[in-house]
């Protein structure tokens, strides 16, 4: 009889669970883990006077917490599902193994309601990175189920203050409650924006830092189809890292372009003054719009970003061009548009884009061919061609590539996860299939991740 792929899935998390010692049913008789993560509904407010009823998170009386590892530590988190629905967790740019990666039926089962998984992370890199669910995910993102992953540097590099940023918006009407999550005519083009903008969950925060002080802003942009044009004004700054990784040459921080699923790390020096207002704000065609201000507090530090030591690259492998596999990879419409395959973890009933001209049929217990089979250690140049005249924020699990070259712009030669395709663009990318599993393959812009703009690559040995 043959064996299906969910049978062959559904053997091995359990054959994984057993060897860990967890259960997706029972964690009795375990060791703690680090970190329990209870997915949850609440009521909680954004919008200021207002309670937004049925948001998600993943704590049960506010935000998601900021999660803190260090490099090349394991760490072990029990994610359990409170909620009415199924989930999993993705750990967005960690590159660790591909059972722990968080993608329904392709790395691991769902996991029901009143259930739980253990999570064991070993990341090699640091930096800043979040976490988010890859089951009825514009839904459950949409509700609030974005939060930040901070993995710390082997040597602390002497920030005073660390303030990771959660920027996203949410689709809410006057009255603070939830509107439709997507339109489909805009999932068709670029996606649907969300109406509301915050940062950690506040409209136009205000953080007290210390004056004169050296602060590490971690910018995460989480939401599920903005892209755009980020600012710091006042005070001294430089933009450090893109995406975990460390810039060889600090970048001023202004018209930072930043795509869902895209960091950046910035260093500021406060101002010595209390009246020194420092803005982190988004350029709108109306002009920049304040989303946090940063408030110089106490007698001033005096401190200079000079005295910052600077990060440390992560232990990416870099490819030989020169012996490099060309895998091309196109990004556009659909040319069926039949509708998705139900799924438990949910369709939006809409099949608008593809890659390769083949569009993912859902998160089904069968899925489909990889998009491309890589040999584990080989060097590969992904030729990404965007035949839309929409952007797409092409992320892929599991390991880390460099930009190359673009035929539309110049690009710098940065390390990153998500390589941001402008309309009508072909970028290369190259990278060394050096982390064995099936890693997903897909536009960051949910409505269009689930509405076929989805794959996966294999590596194998």
């Amino acid at each position: 009889m043959a064996v299906t792929r969910r049978e062959l899935l559904l053997g091995s998390a359990a054959g994984l669970a057993i060897a860990a010692g967890t259960s997706l049913i029972t964690r009795r008789g375990m060791a703690a883990a680090d970190l329990t993560l209870p997915v949850s509904g609440l009521d909680h407010p954004i919008v200021p006077g207002t309670v937004t009823r049925d948001m998600m998170s993943f704590a049960t009386d506010g935000p998601p917490p900021v999660l803190r590892m260090r490099r090349g530590r394991p760490f072990t988190v029990d994610v359990v599902n409170n909620l009415a629905e199924t989930t999993v967790v993705h750990w967005h740019g960690l590159r660790i193994d591909n059972a722990m990666d968080g993608v329904p039926y392709l790395t691991q089962a769902p996991i029901d309601p009143g259930q739980s998984f253990r999570y064991t992370l070993t990341p090699p890199d640091a930096g800043t990175f979040w976490y988010h669910p890859h089951c009825n995910t514009l839904e459950q993102m949409g509700r609030g189920l974005t939060g930040l992953l901070v993995v710390e540097e082997d040597e602390d590099p002497g920030f005073d203050r660390d303030l990771p940023l959660n920027i996203r918006d949410f689709r809410l009407g006057q009255d603070g409650q939830f509107i439709e999550f997507f339109r489909a005519r805009a999932a068709a083009r670029g996606g649907t924006l969300g109406t509301v903008s915050t940062v950690n969950w506040q409209v136009e925060p205000v953080y007290d830092l210390p004056a004169g002080g050296l602060i590490r802003l971690r910018l995460a942009v989480t939401d599920v189809t903005r892209v755009g044009l980020y600012e710091v004004t006042g005070g001294e700054a430089q933009v450090i890292a893109l995406d975990s990784n460390p810039l060889a040459r600090p970048l001023p921080p202004r018209g930072v372009l930043l795509a869902p699923g895209q960091r950046a790390d910035i260093a500021l020096r406060m101002p010595d003054s209390a009246d020194e207002i420092v803005t982190l704000a988004l350029r709108l065609p109306q002009g920049p719009q304040p989303i946090a201000r940063f408030r110089p507090a106490g007698k001033s530090a005096r401190r200079s970003l000079m005295e910052l030591k600077p990060l440390v690259a992560n232990p990416v492998a870099e490819p030989d061009l020169a012996r490099a596999e060309i895998l091309e990879f196109v990004f556009g419409w659909s040319p069926g548009g039949k509708p998705p395959v139900a799924s438990i973890c949910g369709t939006l009933g809409y099949t608008f884009w593809s890659i390769n001209r083949i569009a993912w049929e859902g998160d089904t217990p069968d899925p489909m061919a990889p998009l491309a089979v890589l040999k584990q250690g080989k060097p590969y140049v992904l030729r990404l061609r965007n035949e839309s005249p929409n952007d797409h924020p092409i992320h892929l699990h599991g390991l880390t590539f460099r930009l190359l070259r673009s035929d539309k712009r110049e690009i710098l030669p940065l390390l990153t996860d998500t390589a941001l395709l402008q309309s009508g663009e072909t970028m290369d990318v190259a990278l060394v299939a050096d982390n064995p599993g099936d890693w997903a393959f897909h536009c960051h812009v949910i409505e269009h991740q689930k509405t076929g703009l989805t794959g996966y690559l294999r590596v194998e040995a």
